[in-house]
């Protein structure tokens, strides 16, 4: 015979025998709700409690969601609706076996239901209510205001408005509403940018919160070309134009914010994909101190940036922070007594002082143009957006030569690669050689949450992928984020960089000089005391900043 539920709850000395007779009184009164439900919303227990009990009745497995790590591919196995719907969450698949979360393993109807959507066998497992939707939040969405009771609200205004003869100045207002909330949404979640993305059958919007895209509720399909053309309004594109690629801004105020969104319109199979960079002076970083630099690599790159010529490049892919870098390196030389220019495509944030010229290739307004013009300037520091060929790099490398100090980025994958990619470029190698001063790449890392903090044990393999030696993991306590409402459950909030610095010397500009391939000019760099980006990220997991799992995720090991 199984135990009840209420008598599993006093031996786990989650509740007193008192509390279950207070609750068992309320069910006689007609309360028809289970007891479980009722004590948790006395305060006798927590759900979390109520789920184990429920668990160890029926001899399942309690799942503790706070605590494990599902991946993303195995959430997008239940459709969000219908787990959102029955309130249920995938947890693993094994085999042909999906282990799946509920609140009520009970219901064979839900287990067929998952079976017939899935074709997959179903292992039912126990997990609390308040756990399986706080899953569901932080994989498919974030906004607390959900998609479809604003949708609800918005539908009744204008159903009020229609009333009297308004109805098409009421779908206009509900569009402008659906966007601004867009918007306010991605704001208050800090992300970076907004994807809106047309798929088959609805249309689906993404955050993406350091560095890591986010799901919303999706909307329905019928708000594609609304919410679209709205967008191609506010950012000055041409709304007629859907075979092309455009690009915009738009400038738009949330609260007393003032907000610059940078757009770029790409047509595809379903329609045309929006994508806005939400460019936020306010939280600009204009200190090197703030960028996660080591204290050495701080001192070491402060004192290059004061040489007074030669060229310093900083490499990375899109959205590792080069440019954040950049203008706080250009806020540390801005004083009086240096004229600085940049020439930028596009110019993503002013700063005040500066002298910033914007490409513009309509007008053959390009690079190398910009370049041999603030030449004539006379100028003490220059600032090239990005070396794209050959021709750019050969006028920034002769301006380093005349006594400029030349900042400028470079898409390569590390510090070694950028001496390779010049000279692939077409630029003679004795130019390179001369020339570079030092090359610094980097890469954004999501930083542990503050507010939930908790020690932990790494993966053995992940520590070994480090190259992490025993004598340097001694006494080290590694930490993690466990997952509360300040990180959205992730178990991060906000992000720093992890830095490759290669300072040019002799050895190195000889290996320049005579074409040598990235891996002997990396192995020399190394030998001359280069950290490489996964040893400052090793570095930074053994002072809690980070963890091994999210420096292997953004940063190759040198194994």
């Amino acid at each position: 015979m199984r135990k009840f539920i209420g008598e599993i709850l006093v031996e786990m000395e989650a509740c007193s025998a008192a509390q279950v007779k207070e609750a068992l009184n309320k069910q006689m009164q007609g309360d028809r709700r289970p007891i479980g439900e009722i004590m948790t919303e006395l305060g006798s227990c927590q759900p979390e409690d109520v789920a184990r009990a429920l668990a160890e009745q029926f001899d399942m497995r309690f799942y503790d969601l706070e605590t494990i790590d599902i991946p993303q591919r195995v959430m997008e196995l239940i459709p969000h609706d219908l787990a959102k719907e029955k309130k249920v969450c995938p947890v693993g698949l094994n085999g042909r076996t999906l282990s799946v979360a509920m609140t009520n393993p009970l219901d064979l109807e839900v287990v067929d239901t998952l079976r017939f959507s899935t074709s997959l066998a179903i292992e039912v497992g126990v997990a609390s209510e308040r756990q399986i939707m706080a899953m569901l939040e932080k994989t498919w969405g974030l906004s607390e205001n959900k998609l479809d009771q604003m949708m609800g609200e918005m539908t009744e205004d204008i159903a009020l408005r229609g009333s009297d003869g308004d109805g098409e100045e009421g779908d206009d207002a509900l569009i402008v509403r659906f966007v601004q909330q867009i918007i306010s949404n991605a704001l208050t979640n800090r992300a970076s940018d907004i994807h809106v993305e047309p798929m088959s059958d609805h249309l689906r919007i993404r955050y993406r919160i350091d560095g890591v895209c986010f799901t919303m509720d999706p909307a329905p399909k019928r708000l594609q070309g609304p919410v679209i053309q709205r967008l191609k309004i506010m950012a000055d594109m041409m709304i007629e134009e859907k075979r092309k690629p455009q690009d915009g801004r738009i400038k738009v105020k949330i609260g007393d914010k003032r907000i610059d969104l940078r757009v770029s319109c790409l047509p595809a199979v379903h329609g045309e994909s929006v994508v806005m960079r939400i460019l936020d002076g306010e939280n600009l970083k204009l200190s090197l101190d703030d960028m996660g630099f080591d204290a050495g690599d701080l001192k070491l790159f402060s004192g290059l940036i004061r040489r007074p010529n030669g060229i310093v490049l900083v490499t990375g892919p899109t959205g590792s922070g080069k440019t954040t870098t950049l203008y706080a390196t250009l806020h540390t030389l801005n004083t009086i007594d240096r004229k600085i220019i940049t020439a930028e495509d596009p110019v993503e944030y002013h700063l005040s002082g500066i002298n910033q010229c914007q490409v513009n290739h309509k007008i053959h307004l390009d690079f190398p143009r910009i370049l041999r013009s603030m030449l004539r300037q006379a100028p003490n520091v220059i600032l090239v957006g990005e070396i794209r060929d050959a021709e750019t790099a050969q006028i920034a490398i002769q301006a380093s030569l005349t006594g400029h100090l030349v900042f400028s980025t470079l898409h390569t994958n590390d510090a070694p690669n950028a001496i390779t990619r010049l000279i692939d470029m077409g630029v003679p190698p004795f130019l390179v050689a001369t020339s570079i001063q030092a090359v610094l790449a980097q890469r954004l890392v999501r930083t542990n949450c503050p507010k939930c903090l908790e020690p932990y044990t790494p993966d053995a393999v992940h520590l070994a992928a480090l190259n992490l030696k025993p004598d340097q993991l001694a006494g080290q306590q590694f930490k993690r984020g466990k997952g509360c409402d300040h990180c959205k459950g992730s178990g991060y909030r906000g992000r720093k960089g992890i830095f490759e610095m290669m300072v040019m010397n002799r050895q190195l500009r000889d290996l320049a000089f005579s074409k040598a391939s990235t891996s002997e000019i990396r192995r020399v760099a190394i030998a001359n005391g280069m950290n490489s980006l996964a040893m400052d990220g090793a570095r930074k997991a053994l002072q809690g900043i980070t963890t091994p799992d999210e420096i292997l995720r953004m940063a190759k090991t040198d194994s």
